[in-house]
């Protein structure tokens, strides 16, 4: 009776012990679930995987003004999410060819929607190497907008004003680097 009575024991508080733990675990992967959900995805931390297009530019010397633009116009969790998306990343030399001001103004809180839309017209949703540009080519971006691409060359041109430099690939899409900032027409 006595061995009986010491293994019931033991069991419970094994039980306990493993179910105390269980419960732990539990709150505490909610607790992460909802950090990583309010946060969005950008917030997710993964240093092992290929780098999103945001994470790419942000890694870039060169287009710090951009970096800078997205944050202020609240695009980085669209960006980083699955995609694919093309993005013409303007330079920094690129944003300096701007008339003064410009950037300065585009990045005050009551110009959000206008920024949003200028960095829109940089996006295309579908991953596009310039292999398969086509001369003539229209692309609509993601803020409706329509560009143009020209191949002349071997060189790939982006309304006659800005040309694509480099070329960077990413988890979710591809990044080309381009040398002059483009505007959207007037709507």
């Amino acid at each position: 009776m006595k061995v009986i009575w010491n293994i019931a024991v033991i069991a419970t508080i094994a039980f306990c012990t493993y179910a105390c733990n269980a419960n732990n675990n539990e709150a505490q992967n909610t607790t992460e679930e909802a950090s990583v959900a309010t946060g969005g995805q950008s917030a997710v931390q993964d240093d092992e995987s290929a780098k999103d297009v945001v994470k790419v530019a942000a890694g870039s010397k060169d287009h710090t003004t951009l970096v800078s633009a997205v944050k202020q116009a609240e695009l980085v969790d669209v960006l980083s999410n699955a995609g694919p998306f093309t993005v013409f990343a303007p330079t920094n030399e690129a944003f300096n060819k701007l008339p003064k001001g410009t950037v300065e103004d585009l990045m005050k809180a009551e110009n959000k929607e206008k920024l949003q839309d200028i960095l829109q017209y940089h996006v295309y949703v579908g991953s596009l190497k310039t292999d398969i540009m086509r001369d003539g080519q229209t692309l609509n971006q993601v803020n409706s907008g329509n560009i143009t691409i020209s191949k002349k060359d071997g060189k790939v041109v982006v309304n006659n004003s800005a040309n694509v430099i480099a070329s960077i690939p990413a988890s979710n899409g591809i990044i080309h680097v381009i040398d002059a900032v483009l505007l959207p027409p007037a709507k």
